[in-house]
């Protein structure tokens, strides 16, 4: 299936959470995008539609439903298990994809640095390209890049709504977690 066929079988839907109105995409390969809360319902639905033109707005089939319930549990503070969620990673990087697989294993209540991802990766010498990665994350939650932090356990960058206040709310959710 190319990017033009894909796009036009994606659909969305918005949900509460408590840092705000989230919204996920998905398509028959996967969930192909979540949506960090903006401004406003609108702010949000307007991001995720510039990446998904024409996708319309549906109820959520089962699986995505029990994703949604997923994540707001996780962002209420209760242990939430989002490893093995489907993703589509069509139309990014085997590098992309490399760097999300590996934040995806970093448990909740735990970081890692940009520059132990890319150690991890084989590739001590990426700690930028990782931090890019990160920044251009298209699962926030579901790929933790709220858990990636800078050089010597520095809050770093981040590109959500809120920047590093919304990073480290997230943070202290997940702490609840791991006490």
């Amino acid at each position: 299936m190319d990017a033009t066929a894909r796009r036009a079988n994606t659909a969305y839907a918005l949900f509460a959470t408590p840092l705000g109105q989230c919204a996920i995409a998905w398509n028959a390969r996967g969930i192909c995008a979540v949506q960090l809360p903006e401004a406003s319902a609108a702010a949000s639905r307007a991001r995720l539609r510039r990446r998904f033109p024409g996708a319309p707005a549906r109820t959520p089939p089962p699986g995505i439903r029990r994703t949604i319930k997923a994540i707001v549990k996780l962002l209420h503070g209760e242990a939430s298990d989002l490893a093995r969620l489907s993703l589509d990673y069509s139309g990014v990087s085997d590098f992309t994809r490399s760097v999300c697989e590996a934040a995806r294993a970093i448990p909740a209540g735990a970081t890692r640095t940009y520059g132990e991802l890319a150690v991890q990766l084989g590739k001590p010498g990426a700690a930028r390209a990782v931090g890019g990665v990160m920044a251009r994350n298209p699962f926030p939650i579901i790929v933790p890049c709220h858990r990636v932090l800078a050089a010597g356990g520095r809050a770093g960058g981040f590109s959500a709504y809120g920047g590093l206040n919304t990073k480290m709310r997230m943070l202290r959710m997940e702490a609840l977690i791991s006490a």
